[in-house]
């Protein structure tokens, strides 16, 4: 007897079952569904449905993710606008969404719980040179030079004083996409 095949899925119900997993932007979901090999039309008609449904909704997603990975993940507004641009959401809605997560969770108060956590962490460089290494860090986390200024001044005011070439380099986290 011949091992029996499963039938294939719809686009809706293959759809459904990635959504239900995890939360999906409307383009990585076009992206996952085209790549397991629906036609375009029923691509386009299946998230026509879900957005109908409110079950993809870029808006909603981009404030989810972005709260999520600042609460979280402990990245800073610039890494999340980055990831989010990444999953093909739209610039305006990126910045709604980053916005109103940066409002909700306080991304100055994520940075220096990081900032502290990381400081206990690294006890073996002198003073001088930890808070070079943790200005960098917070850098490559993604929280913007300003606010990392703002704040590791206000933690630790006497080493970082004494630090003149902390102003704030211009970091390229790779936006170069269009929207």
């Amino acid at each position: 007897m011949k091992p029996r095949t499963p039938p294939a899925r719809s686009t809706l119900a293959d759809a459904l079952a990635r959504l239900a997993r995890r939360d999906h932007s409307e383009a990585e979901l076009q992206r996952a569904l085209s790549r397991a090999g629906h036609a375009q039309a029923e691509i386009d008609e299946t998230l026509e449905r879900l957005r109908g449904r409110r079950f993809l909704d870029d808006a909603a997603y981009a404030e989810r993710f972005a709260r999520s990975r600042l609460e979280h993940a402990r990245l800073g507004s610039r890494r999340v606008s980055q990831a989010l641009r990444q999953r093909g959401v739209a610039r305006p809605l990126v910045e709604r969404g980053v916005r109103a997560a940066v409002a909700q969770v306080g991304e100055g108060d994520v940075l220096e719980r990081l900032a502290r956590a990381w400081w206990r962490a690294h006890t073996r460089d002198e003073p001088r040179q930890r808070l070079r290494k943790l200005w960098a860090y917070l850098l490559r986390r993604g929280f913007p030079p300003g606010l990392v200024r703002e704040r590791l001044a206000a933690l630790w005011p006497h080493p970082f004083r004494a630090l003149p070439e902390t102003e704030a380099p211009e970091v390229d986290f790779g936006d170069n996409s269009e929207d």
